[in-house]
């Protein structure tokens, strides 16, 4: 085994080189970020927002509830799939458009 897999292959020293590594990821993030201003959003951004955040949860129980329906209707192991497929299509869908959401009213558009 190489020597460098054995700071990942369990022993003792692998929490604290993982930690160090979490915590350098989170530096470069946070340094990536420093470069962005940030300004308050406006009662009406925040509503805005909070808005789209209930219609992604509303789109996200009514996709829930139509995914559990036809999933019991269906016992061919293909169509099934088939299904969740599609209703994990869904849920990006309606994730991806709270996102644009969002990212408008940030924008203040």
């Amino acid at each position: 085994m190489h020597r460098n897999a054995l700071a990942f292959s369990g022993s003792s020293r692998s929490g604290s080189v993982n930690k160090k590594l979490v915590h350098a990821a989170v530096r470069a993030v946070r340094d990536a970020g420093a470069d962005v201003e940030t300004t308050p959003l406006t009662d009406d951004q925040k509503e805005a927002i909070a808005a789209a955040r209930r219609d992604y949860e509303a789109n996200v129980a009514e996709a829930e509830i139509l995914f559990q329906s036809k999933l019991a209707a269906s016992f061919d192991p293909e169509a099934r799939q088939e299904i969740e497929a599609n209703h994990r299509r869904d849920l990006a869908q309606s994730a991806s458009t709270r996102d644009r959401k969002i990212a408008t009213v940030r924008k203040g558009s």
